[in-house]
């Protein structure tokens, strides 16, 4: 690994790390211009949304398996849970996961990196909240994007956040909002294809939940 890209992973590395640590559980994984009431809503709207796209309700015959890549301290993934889903989550923040450990709640935690996950089964969702668009290097933003795509089983769903824009949007040092033809353009000839787009509907957020549903 080269100076120059050793610098560009560590970097975002740290700085989530450093946020899990300092920040509660809302702010650290949230919107940090918002108070903690602020953010109740915002996790409440987001998670509201998700429930429509994966259902509040699970057959216990026949849960469905979730995957949580990049759970943070593990607010959607206890939510998940509760709801009878078999859940899995990872976060490459060692203080994020620690935090959801102790938590508790029913899904199984690990530490790594979107790129790095590997399991023995496929999941019916592949869920990656607000994590995408804080991958500013192209080539590690496709990985990580390609391999939970590699995770979602025949006519399963992959779940990601980002703006519907037609052109790159950067926003400050750590958000690179991407075109949806750049995730077309990865996740298209794996077979998937994108089915739906439900934006958050929070105040001026424009981001939302993008669909992709494997097809072959």
């Amino acid at each position: 690994m080269t100076d120059a890209t050793r610098t560009c992973t560590d970097a975002p590395h740290t700085y989530w790390d450093t946020r899990h640590r300092e920040r509660d559980d809302l702010a650290s994984g949230g919107h940090i211009g918002l108070d903690r009431p602020g953010n109740e809503i915002f996790y409440a709207i987001r998670l509201g949304q998700l429930l429509t796209l994966i259902g509040d309700l699970s057959s216990p015959a026949s849960p469905l398996f979730v995957l949580d890549a990049g759970c943070g301290k593990g607010h959607f993934a206890r939510s998940l849970a509760r709801c009878g889903h078999h859940v899995d989550a990872f976060d490459a923040s060692e203080a994020a996961v620690t935090h959801a450990r102790a938590e508790g709640g029913g899904p199984r935690y690990a530490v790594a990196g979107l790129d790095e996950w590997r399991s023995p089964w496929l999941y019916d969702v592949v869920l990656c909240v607000d994590v995408l668009f804080h991958v500013l290097n192209d080539a590690q933003w496709a990985a990580g994007l390609r391999n939970l795509a590699s995770l979602v089983r025949i006519t399963g769903r992959l779940i990601v956040t980002d703006e519907h824009t037609d052109e790159a949007v950067p926003r400050g040092d750590y958000i690179l909002h991407r075109p949806i033809s750049a995730y077309r353009g990865e996740l298209e000839p794996l077979g998937l294809s994108h089915t739906h787009f439900r934006p958050y509907g929070f105040r001026e957020n424009r981001v939302g939940f993008h669909v992709f549903t494997r097809t072959r």
